[in-house]
């Protein structure tokens, strides 16, 4: 079953970036004490380099560090920020996006945020300043800070893997609420009842937590609710998934089913199941999210969400190559019903 929605939403064209002439002009200076208060080299008072580091902010000002280099030809960079690179969502991701770029005559630079927003925002004012053709982002949540350089920066600004929300600029990918309602419903049309969900930091991780909060609301509306909540303040990975499962039986040997993060922490729990003599999916049916070609590769090849990362970078990168108008594009996702639920 594939599930999309409808594929673009056009929104208004994007003011131009704050310039040095405006920074000065808001903090009622020449374009020079601004320089040097910005470089920090050179005479001037506390109470100016206030006033220009107040107006530059508030006008979201970037320096340019590349300045008459691509003042004319115009930069042929394009800046992606990804999470992790820890398993291969995010490499297949950057593999569209570099194909895509490469076709295009552009160059990607990209740097990875670890799931940290304030790692994020660092990242975000470092590659404005080298005045990117676009930056690309994961998901639209991002620190107020990062949020309004992203406005204020006058680059196109696209935003992956998630529209639930308003997003700055364009956004590519699809509805991560959807994916926890289309999962919930494939657990409970299996007649399954009592679920637990285990899964990684939902404060890092907010795409997961839109899936999860669909999936429990979708159980809400039947009159349930989940049996069992396991989850680790870590960063996702085979090991995190087995523990977690293990956290939650110990808790509620009775579960029927379980609502994974992502493929690998279901991997985690199906290997615990193995380890324990517990047989899939009759005495405990997994249910993941990704697709990964290692949960496919199981002998029973796990159910999951498979989700478009080479088509969400290629669409982004071409956006991006040929300075597309700001729109919401959903390229859906396609259910897998598999063997494990």
């Amino acid at each position: 079953m594939t599930c999309r929605s409808a594929p673009v939403t056009a929104f208004p064209v994007r003011a131009p970036a704050a310039t040095l002439a405006d920074v000065a002009s808001a903090a009622g200076v020449g374009e020079s004490t601004v320089s040097r208060v910005l470089r920090n080299h050179g005479s001037f008072s506390e109470k100016t380099r206030k006033r220009v580091m107040e107006a530059a902010a508030q006008l979201g000002y970037v320096p340019n560090r590349i300045a008459g280099t691509l003042a004319s030809s115009g930069s042929r960079l394009v800046g992606i920020i990804v999470p992790s690179l820890s398993n291969i969502v995010f490499p297949e991701v950057l593999s569209g996006v570099n194909q895509a770029l490469e076709d295009e005559g552009y160059q990607a630079v990209f740097a990875v945020s670890e799931y940290k927003m304030a790692r994020e925002e660092e990242m975000v004012a470092s590659m404005l300043a080298w005045r990117p053709a676009a930056l690309m982002v994961a998901g639209l949540e991002h620190t107020p800070a990062a949020r309004a350089l992203l406005e204020a920066g006058g680059t196109r600004i696209i935003e992956l893997m998630d529209l639930d929300g308003e997003p700055i600029d364009i956004a590519v990918g699809f509805s991560n609420l959807e994916v926890g309602r289309v999962s919930a419903r494939h657990l409970l049309a299996r007649g399954y009842r009592r679920i637990a969900y285990v899964g990684h930091d939902l404060a890092a991780d907010t795409r997961a937590a839109k899936r999860l909060e669909g999936f429990e609301g979708v159980l809400r509306d039947q009159g349930l609710a989940l049996m069992e909540r396991s989850t680790l303040p870590t960063l996702s990975s085979i090991e995190a998934g087995r523990a977690g499962l293990e956290q939650a039986l110990a808790r509620r040997p009775d579960l029927e089913a379980v609502y994974f993060s992502n493929d690998d922490m279901a991997f985690g729990g199906y290997c615990l199941c193995l380890s324990r003599g517990i047989r899939v999916p009759d005495q405990l049916a997994l249910f993941g999210y990704n697709g990964l070609g290692i949960g496919q590769a199981l002998p029973q090849p796990l159910s999951t969400i498979r989700t478009p990362r080479v088509e969400i970078g290629a669409t982004a990168a071409r956006l991006a190559a040929r300075n597309a108008p700001a729109q919401r594009i959903d390229l859906g996702f396609e259910l897998i019903a598999g063997a494990t639920a």
